[in-house]
């Protein structure tokens, strides 16, 4: 019989190097109508990935998402089956989906048929017919899908935050109601295509195992002739934070409850960004983090509490975002506070950055080793006006980003009095414990 050997805890390697970020070859062109063309060279496997962002804000909710929901479903030589079986034989597909900032049409397939996929492209954009049999379908589909959202509490927590924080802004309502959807027909999705699917503004970003030059004169051949005369409807700046009485979402019965909180954050260009971005990474943004250690690790109130940045056109908002069992809430929402004040009054522990930036910096690496993520992150940037040199420079700023920079954003930024909060759950059990420690306002979920 072999003895058992106690094992103790094992001393975890020192990090290595960082590894200097290296920017692919890439071109751009904007081409006569005023689509912007940017063309990236990514050698690893022969497929090429597309993403074409247009301006797409201040629509009608139903409309544009029903837009974004049928707008594959057929041209005026093609039906949605047959463009499907056209795209596949270059290996490839296409699919749409919007948001409050854009109207994002991806796509991806083999180096070889970027021509037919482009060509294929075109049609959709200049010849979309939205078939009433195919906009019914799609619609009772998108009805359904709402529907059951709306049961989620994570969707409640989120569309009460986003009431909360962005008011009046368009910001604020980012599903539409299943009435407003089934009164969409298809005479108004082609309406609203020519009035918004235009390329002035667009950006069409092409990344794979091309040459950057041969790529932009595919897309100026195929879609070089694609015009229109629609506007582009300019955002309004998103509003400051007002932070308030704590908002209550009534949903009795519930067994959880969804902490959301939203706090003041910057653009990407801001020289802030990046003390944040360390700040945030510090507080909730990764598993390392003080945040997860406290209310995971060491008292078990939930499972995965995590906090981001989401940045957008019109503006930028930190959002932390924690599931907690029904009669921890006050005591989360407590230790939540309690590490957002540490951080905004302690500087973090130099060891503490350190990781925090290491990470920031393997994430910037991770992002570009494939494909798609380096499609995204190109189309990403390019929809706020930057470019992929910024990663190098953001990069650099990461890397030189001091314990005082972070700890002085922490404390413009993070401090929980500038904090938005939002408690989904059970008020009759969680209103008594959150009101000792904030004034609350208490409404019902919808339904």
């Amino acid at each position: 019989m072999s003895a058992v050997v106690q094992a103790g805890p094992r001393t975890l390697p020192p990090l290595g190097p960082t590894r200097r970020l290296k920017l692919p070859k890439q071109a751009e062109r904007r081409l006569g109508n005023g689509l912007t063309v940017i063309a990236v060279r990514r050698p690893a496997v022969p497929l090429i990935e597309l993403r074409l962002w247009m301006p797409f804000g201040r629509v009608h909710l139903a409309r544009g998402a029903m837009l974004a929901q049928t707008m594959l479903s057929g041209t005026d030589t093609l039906s949605s089956v047959r463009l499907a079986a056209e795209l596949q034989t270059v290996g490839g597909g296409l699919s749409a989906g919007i948001d409050p900032d854009r109207l994002m049409l991806s796509g991806a397939g083999l180096v070889t048929g970027l021509d037919r996929m482009l060509d294929l492209l075109g049609q959709v954009l200049t010849g979309a017919t939205y078939p009433g049999d195919e906009v019914g379908t799609e619609r009772d589909r998108l009805v359904d899908r709402i529907q059951v959202a709306r049961s989620q509490p994570s969707h409640l927590a989120r569309t009460a935050l986003l009431r909360r924080v962005y008011g009046a802004h368009p910001y604020a309502v980012q599903t539409p109601e299943p009435d407003q959807v089934n009164a969409v027909r298809p005479a108004a999705l082609r309406k609203l295509h020519a009035e918004r699917v235009h390329p002035a503004d667009a950006v069409l970003v092409l990344v794979g195992d091309v040459q950057p030059e041969r790529a932009l004169d595919a897309a100026e051949k195929a879609l070089g002739g694609w015009n229109g005369a629609g506007h582009v409807a300019d955002l309004p700046p998103a509003p400051p934070l007002v932070p308030g009485p704590l908002l209550l979402v009534d949903r009795p019965g519930a067994v959880q409850s969804s902490l959301r909180m939203a706090l003041p954050a910057v653009p990407r260009t801001h020289p802030d960004h990046a003390a944040l971005q360390l700040a945030n990474l510090v507080f909730g943004g990764y598993f390392s983090s003080r945040w997860v250690e406290n209310i995971r690790e060491d008292k078990g109130y939930t499972y995965g509490p995590h906090s981001l940045v989401e940045h957008s056109v019109a503006g930028s908002v930190l959002v932390a975002a924690a599931d907690v069992a029904t009669e921890v809430t006050a005591p989360a929402l407590l230790e939540t506070s309690y590490e957002l004040g540490r951080l905004a009054t302690l500087p973090p522990k130099p060891d503490e950055l350190e990781q925090a930036r290491q990470y920031a910096l393997g994430t910037l690496q991770l992002g570009m080793s494939t494909q798609a993520g380096l499609a995204s992150l190109t189309s990403a940037y390019a929809g706020n006006g930057l470019r992929l040199d910024f990663l190098a420079e953001h990069a650099a700023r990461l890397a030189k980003t001091t314990v005082d920079d972070v700890a002085a954003a922490a404390a413009r930024y993070l401090a929980p009095s500038r904090a938005v909060t939002v408690v989904l759950g059970d008020a009759e059990r969680v209103a008594p414990g959150l009101a000792a420690l904030t004034a609350l306002d208490t409404v019902p979920a919808e339904r």
